[in-house]
């Protein structure tokens, strides 16, 4: 069995080659640590990992974004697949998740997870601002 580690510098690895001169690395390395971090039941860490509004709109009023996150109990991620970056905005594709994300000044930071395509529609996200 390969550590979360493991697999998360695998799924790195993969986005290299992809995006034509576009950082991918950055976006997939911060889609890997939030999920690195919700496996290992680090909720406070992985809160860390979203954007400001994503943290304050997860919770309900008397509970705080790490048990509001526990709460949710999103499955494994698995490697990166694919990732695609706009401008201060990237997706990144991952065997058992889908996970959007912004750039800002200090890095990628999540905006949304736990997200499943809907044909013809909005991905329907578990994390989202």
């Amino acid at each position: 069995m390969r550590s979360p580690f493991a697999v998360a510098a695998l799924g790195l690895a993969l986005t290299l080659t992809a995006g034509c001169g576009v950082d991918t690395a950055s976006p997939a390395g911060a889609a890997a640590r939030f999920h690195t971090a919700v496996a290992a039941h680090q909720d406070a860490a992985a809160c860390a990992l979203l954007t400001p509004k994503t943290a304050e709109k997860l919770p309900d009023p008397d509970e705080t974004c790490a048990q509001a996150l526990a709460a949710l109990k999103l499955g494994p991620a698995g490697r990166v697949t694919g990732v695609e970056v706009w401008g201060d905005d990237a997706l990144v594709r991952m065997a058992g998740d889908t996970v959007f994300l912004h750039r800002f000044s200090d890095g990628w930071r999540v905006t949304a997870a736990g997200c499943e395509p809907r044909r013809d529609l909005p991905y329907d996200c578990e994390v989202e601002d």
